[in-house]
């Protein structure tokens, strides 16, 4: 009978629990490490270039680093359940240090006696045990039942020579043994006073816990697609999307996310009060709503406070609202740009990648994208616009002497460094190259049908060589964003071929767009290279394509000695007509030689024929099924 271990039971717990702790802690003392200690202000975006970005970089460090890092839910409920288990823990090892040594049969141990007993003491232990544990006194008790024929067989092994010399040289009264085992279970759980509070937690781990652990883990996961954004989300995009959406509208269709319809939905009667009073201010510049559901209202409000620069009138708990939905921005504005290409709504997916940059500068459609620079504001920039020099925008300002850059008359030396900093080496100054061209070709002409490559270069004038690209220069935004740029290649009737987001840090960057040329003729495409953190700084260029009959082209003819490689059978083939010439053997035994040989010549050569055949067609299908990724064919009329 298997008996219920405890020492057995201590060695898998503790080896069990091990699997939990080691990680656990190890998480949570680089959590300790992280918050005091191990992380630079560079690994969470605390960059300070300009004064600007200082106010940014330290409150970044007060949530990033310090007890702060340490109040989340998650990680609480995790060093709570860790500390309780490495109690447990403490508590098994030290019954281990105690009652270590795993199950094994000791007869004195079992009678509770000394090893210099007598027979007259060995006799009274057994008959004292015997009267407490016998099945009789006992009835329907597992546990005394297994106790007793422990006692009994510790009397046998002490009173009778052969049980005795056997438990001496093998450990056990009835000789060598093939295997011991035990159940490194408790003993506990065979004491009936136990068995409905066994039974009770039983059902809870397997009927309770276990399920709703599932059912959790299924629900949450099952609710999210790529980039971490919900179903929800795409489905509401591709409603709300159309051919000619506007900038203005994106801000409710943003604020309309599956992700905020929890938080964005109104308590109680002050917040309702709040939104309303918020909206008052920020309705001139709003457009019209569409929707009159109370998540859209409060997330469009609260997103137009940001673009408008109007954040200081907004509560504690509403800021907190509309970070969340700042740091979940970049995944969702990516959303709405895969949801355009699915649609192939060029015109759209430059407005998703525009508002992009609007919400990472805090700025709104009739701003002056030179409220990028840091200190300026609407009083500088009527400065600007006055001037005879009528540099209206990033491009142009910089393009000025210093001495004949306005706006700047009331600004300290320092601020006014901070700006030509921010101007000269902060905000890249980019050239873009295009070329079209066919991958090994022996001319420079495009036939129909070719694969085509269009090799975008940006390079950013103002990096140094060999230097990375640090993060876009945005105060405004409260988390730290990376610099990339989104590269898109569209027809003049508005449709998306290709727009992908590069990147790259270093100086240079290049992109290849893949496609097939399109019938016979002359085409022209838009090639847009957009910034995804900046405003103004977007290229546009016309990339001219000629296709030329491709029946000029000489007849390719194959080698003769690689179509006799075509012709010859494969590995596989070769086995596979092995085997067929054994069947035929076996079948044919009965033939004469020459039969036989004649039988197994047409075989082989029908089975290689039919397997070559077989081999052309699949290989045909093939082609017709393939599928590159890197590979888009442009439909486009003449």
């Amino acid at each position: 009978m298997l008996e219920y271990d405890n020492s057995a039971f201590y060695f898998f717990a503790l080896s069990t629990m091990s699997f939990y702790l080691v990680p656990s802690w190890y998480s949570i003392l680089k959590r300790f490490y992280k918050a005091f200690l191990g992380l630079r202000d560079e690994d969470i975006g605390a960059v300070a270039r300009t004064a600007a970005e200082k106010r940014k970089a330290d409150k970044l460090k007060r949530e990033s680093k310090g007890l702060n890092t340490l109040k989340a839910s998650g990680f609480l409920i995790n060093l709570a359940v860790t500390v309780v288990l490495s109690i447990v823990f403490v508590v098994l090892l030290q019954n281990v240090s105690t009652d270590g040594e795993v199950n094994s049969f000791d007869p004195f141990q079992i009678l509770g006696i000394d090893e210099d007993a007598d027979t007259k003491a060995i006799k009274k232990a057994y008959r004292a045990l015997s009267l407490v544990y016998h099945p009789d006194k006992n009835p329907n008790n597992p546990a005394a039942e297994a106790t007793f024929q422990k006692v009994a067989k510790a009397y046998e092994c002490l009173t009778d020579e052969t049980a005795k010399e056997n438990w001496r040289l093998y450990g056990n009264p009835d000789g060598k043994q093939a295997l011991a085992v035990s159940i490194g279970l408790p003993s506990i759980l065979l004491d009936t006073d136990n068995r409905n509070f066994v039974l009770v937690i039983y059902l809870i781990f397997m009927v309770v816990l276990i399920p709703y652990g599932v059912w959790t883990y299924y629900s949450k996961s099952s609710k999210f697609g790529e980039k971490d954004v919900m179903y929800d989300t795409y489905s509401w995009y591709h409603h709300t999307l159309g051919e000619n959406t506007l900038i203005k509208s994106l801000p409710e269709f943003f604020a309309g996310s599956a992700e905020f319809r929890q938080c964005n939905m109104p308590k109680t009667q002050s917040e309702k009060e709040e939104i309303g009073k918020i909206m008052s201010t920020v309705r001139s510049n709003m457009q019209k709503p569409k929707y009159n559901h109370p998540v859209l209202v409060k997330g469009n409000v609260l997103l137009h406070s940001h673009l408008l620069r109007k954040t200081d009138e907004l509560s504690a708990s509403a800021l907190e609202d509309l970070k969340y939905m700042l740091r979940t921005s970049g995944s969702l504005v990516d959303a709405m740009i895969s949801v355009c290409q699915y649609q192939e709504n060029l015109a759209t997916a430059l407005n998703c990648i525009e508002f992009g940059q609007m919400i990472t500068q805090a700025c709104w459609v009739r701003d002056s994208n030179l409220l990028q620079l840091p200190y300026f504001t609407a009083q500088e920039i009527k400065h600007v616009e006055k001037a005879k020099s009528k540099a209206n925008d990033i491009k142009s300002y910089r393009t000025l002497a210093d001495d004949q850059k306005k706006g700047m008359a009331d600004f300290t030396g320092e601020q006014k460094d901070d700006i030509l900093r921010c101007l000269n080496d902060v905000i890249p100054d980019i050239t873009v190259e295009s070329k079209v061209f066919v991958d090994d070709d022996e001319d420079d002409k495009v036939y129909e049908g070719d694969l085509c490559t269009i090799q975008v270069t940006i390079t950013r004038n103002n990096l140094r060589d060999g230097a990375k690209v640090g993060l876009a220069h945005a105060p405004r935004f409260p988390y730290p964003r990376q610099e990339a740029w989104w590269v898109c290649l569209g027809t003049k009737e508005g449709k998306i071929i290709n727009i992908e987001k590069v990147s790259s840090t270093g100086k240079v960057v290049e992109h290849k767009i893949k496609f097939l040329a399109p019938r016979v003729g002359t085409y022209e495409f838009d090639l847009h290279v957009k910034s995804n953190a900046y405003i103004g700084l977007d290229e546009k260029q016309t990339v001219s394509l000629t296709t030329l009959d491709n029946s000029v082209l000489p007849e390719y003819k194959i080698h003769p000695d690689d179509a006799e490689l075509d012709d010859e059978p494969t590995l596989f083939e070769e086995m596979l007509n092995a085997n067929v010439e054994q069947d035929s053997d076996s079948d044919d035994d009965s033939d004469s030689d020459d039969e036989d040989d004649n039988a197994k010549t047409s075989v082989a050569d029908r089975k290689k024929a039919e397997m070559l055949k077989a081999r052309k067609a699949a290989a045909a299908a093939g082609d017709d099924d393939e599928d590159d990724d890197e590979v888009e064919e442009v439909y486009a009329e003449k």
